[in-house]
């Protein structure tokens, strides 16, 4: 039989099979996934093979095959650092939840955010939440953000969680989709999340950030069939994505905007530094490339982990 898997508890896996009928799944024997050293063999959103087998009154699943991914997204492993976590694969869709205060979405975040996406090989949309509490300069500040993003080529989405605008629009965008939305505590994921289907009541709502934060517990992922033929996966306990190991030579392949002008760089391994005739620091000066995302480069670059969550303005 073939199916998806909807939960994982680390031994046992919940397995929608295409019939629609949820079984409760283990693997059988060891499973060697090429090139990743990972802690889980099988992830939420694996599309998989397994046979159904009897014991007394019982009926289980056992897990024989994984099909080869189109992306999963991983963090580095709590207990041990040379392995990583698969969080989910198969994902669709990456939202990112951005709000201008309350609380603040630094582009620093942002442009992680966009970069990891970009990395892991997943669609990332924006969608600027609570634009009903702007003010006019405000507002404005919001319309350049958008207009930044979708220069590069990021669909943008202006939303207000709480009164429903382009609620619509996020739930024609997920139709027939397996989604994920990330974004700072308190930019309104859950109030979100309620909007697009009532009663849904994921698990993000009930753990605080300072509680999921440095716990030596790992955190699963879940899946959930949504009314109007979407998918939704909560990762409760996850703050956005981590950058993955990025070789320095790679990172500006995920800045679109960068990748397109490499070519025109002197040097094939060009670090848009202090290079000579180098297109993207000729495109920065001409104000074809904004210098937020510049910076934002560099910090990754040299490995800055906190500074995307600091105010650079803060006194």
């Amino acid at each position: 039989m073939k199916g998806t898997v909807y939960k994982s508890t680390g031994s046992w896996y919940t397995v929608k099979a295409e019939n629609g009928t949820f079984y409760e799944c283990r693997i059988k024997g060891k499973f060697r996934i090429q090139g990743i050293k990972s802690t889980n063999p099988v992830s939420v959103g694996d599309h998989v093979k397994f046979d159904i087998e009897t014991k007394g009154d019982d009926t289980i699943g056992v897990i024989k095959d994984i099909e080869e991914r189109e992306n999963y997204i991983v963090r580095k492993s709590v207990n041990l650092s040379k392995q990583t976590h698969i969080i989910a694969s198969n994902v669709d869709i990456a939202f990112l939840l951005v709000t201008l205060n309350n609380p603040p979405t630094f582009t620093t975040f942002i442009d992680r955010f966009l970069v990891t996406a970009e990395a892991y090989h997943i669609n990332a949309i924006l969608l600027f939440n609570k634009i009903d509490t702007y003010s006019e300069e405000e507002y404005g500040e919001v319309k350049y953000l958008m207009h930044l993003y979708k220069t590069i080529g990021y669909r943008c989405i202006e939303i207000s969680a709480k009164t429903g605008l382009n609620i619509d629009e996020v739930k024609e965008v997920m139709t027939e989709k397996t989604s994920m939305f990330s974004g700072h505590s308190g930019v309104g994921k859950s109030t979100l999340v309620n909007a697009i289907e009532e009663n849904l009541n994921l698990k993000t709502t009930k753990i605080s950030e300072s509680h999921s934060q440095g716990q030596h517990t790992t955190t699963f992922a879940e899946m959930f069939d949504l009314s109007f033929d979407a998918r939704i996966i909560d990762t409760p306990g996850i703050k956005g994505f981590g950058v993955v190991d990025i070789d320095k030579e790679e990172l500006a392949n995920y800045f679109p905007e960068f990748f397109e002008l490499k070519s025109g760089c002197k040097f094939n391994n060009c670090l848009h530094i202090n290079e000579p005739k180098c297109a993207v620091k000729d495109a920065l000066e001409d104000g074809k490339i904004a210098w937020s995302r510049y910076k934002s480069y560099l910090q990754i670059l040299e490995g800055e982990e906190e500074h995307y969550r600091k105010d650079i303005y803060e006194k």
